[in-house]
């Protein structure tokens, strides 16, 4: 199929927005022609640090007609209005993670894409890099047999050491399971297919946080979320799978996620990265495997472009010009009822069952 250029306006300039920068950089076809902020003096300096030629406000960005595809980098909280807005001024969307805090927002998310005929698409788009899709490869090829669970654990990101101000992620909208929670779910699913039920148990552990970020601008964030979940996923394939998702482990010896069969074991990379080592070890086996990777890497493992990001505006793209959409809305509706039923369960105790469903994404890697 053959590239045409995209035009990108990016809303939102804080934390992230020098990585989508950096990650788009990659795809000549995806050109960021304007950046907007509510903030119009942090817009107009992204803007010229990053030579990009318009900025202004949020409504400027979406009565631009040079755009067509919004890149929505606004917290959290913002996602559903920043989102339905950009639907509704003609642009095709590719939203930050989570896609909206609420299963309500995120309904009305759906329905608002449906209605206009626009193309939605979702963070985490790590689940597109070669780990992930390493993983699943080696899964469809039966090297571990049937799947029977797995185990994924969120340690602490410590932001308060490295944040100016990570307020954001102690309040609702927020917090390991909203904030982490997302980049492994994404992978659960992409690798053994949707959720059926979910049963948790959460608590907050510190109330009230110090921050020491060098450039921090709050020296202390108030905790108003729960930092500490713990949970049971059952899969409509079957599968069962146990998570722990904590703000309040700050060092850990556990595995970042596992995938145990009835023929072997992979045990994954960070899922907030693209790529890095899938280890196989079969039943019988001396030792762990390291796999090939079934695609090539979107960035060198152990450097700083794992962190940037932008495999999904491509990918959203892709699906503009009539090709797949693997990090597509209804795949992101379903990683967010699966986080918010896991609060649900969390807050108001026994097993909850989920309304939504969803294909597993279609892959990456040639068969």
């Amino acid at each position: 199929m053959a590239e045409q250029t995209h035009r990108i306006g990016i809303l939102g300039s804080g934390n992230i927005f020098g990585r989508y920068v950096t990650g788009l950089a990659r795809y000549p076809e995806l050109e960021i022609v304007r950046v907007g902020d509510i903030d119009v003096a942090r817009a107009k300096q992204a803007a010229a640090d990053h030579s990009i030629p318009a900025w202004g406000d949020d409504r400027g960005l979406y009565a631009d007609d040079s755009v067509d595809i919004v890149v929505n980098l606004t917290p959290p909280v913002h996602h559903a209005r920043t989102i339905i807005t950009a639907l509704e001024a003609g642009k095709h969307v590719y939203v930050e993670k989570p896609l909206a805090t609420t299963v309500t927002d995120g309904e009305a998310v759906l329905a608002a894409a449906s209605r206009t005929g626009r193309v939605l698409g979702s963070a985490p788009d790590t689940f597109l890099g070669s780990a992930t899709q390493t993983a699943r490869k080696a899964i469809d090829s039966g090297l571990i047999g049937t799947p029977i669970g797995a185990s994924a654990f969120i340690g602490h990101s410590k932001a308060e050491t490295w944040h100016p101000n990570p307020a954001f992620l102690f309040q609702p909208g927020g917090g390991p399971v909203m904030d982490m929670g997302p980049y492994y779910l994404a992978i659960l699913v992409n690798c053994l297919g949707p959720v059926s039920t979910v049963s948790a148990a959460a608590r907050t552990g510190v109330p009230e946080r110090t921050v020491t970020a060098p450039e921090r601008t709050v020296d202390t964030i108030e905790v108003t979320i729960p930092t500490h979940t713990g949970a049971v996923l059952t899969f409509a394939s079957g599968v069962i799978a146990t998570t722990q998702m904590s703000f309040d482990v700050w060092d850990s010896d556990l595995p970042y996620l596992e995938i145990y069969g009835s023929e072997g074991t992979l045990s994954l990379a960070n899922p907030n990265h693209f790529d890095g080592d899938v280890r196989l070890r079969r039943h019988g086996d001396g030792d762990w495997t390291v796999l090939e990777p079934a695609l090539e890497l979107f960035g060198a493992v152990g450097t700083r472009e794992q962190s940037r990001r932008g495999l999904g505006v491509r990918d959203l793209a892709n699906a503009v010009e009539g090709g797949p959409h693997r990090a597509n809305a209804a795949f992101a509706f379903h990683v967010l009822e699966t986080l918010c039923a896991l609060e649900g369960s969390a807050q108001q105790g026994g097993s909850v069952t989920l309304s939504s469903s969803c294909e597993r994404p279609q892959p990456r890697f040639t068969v």
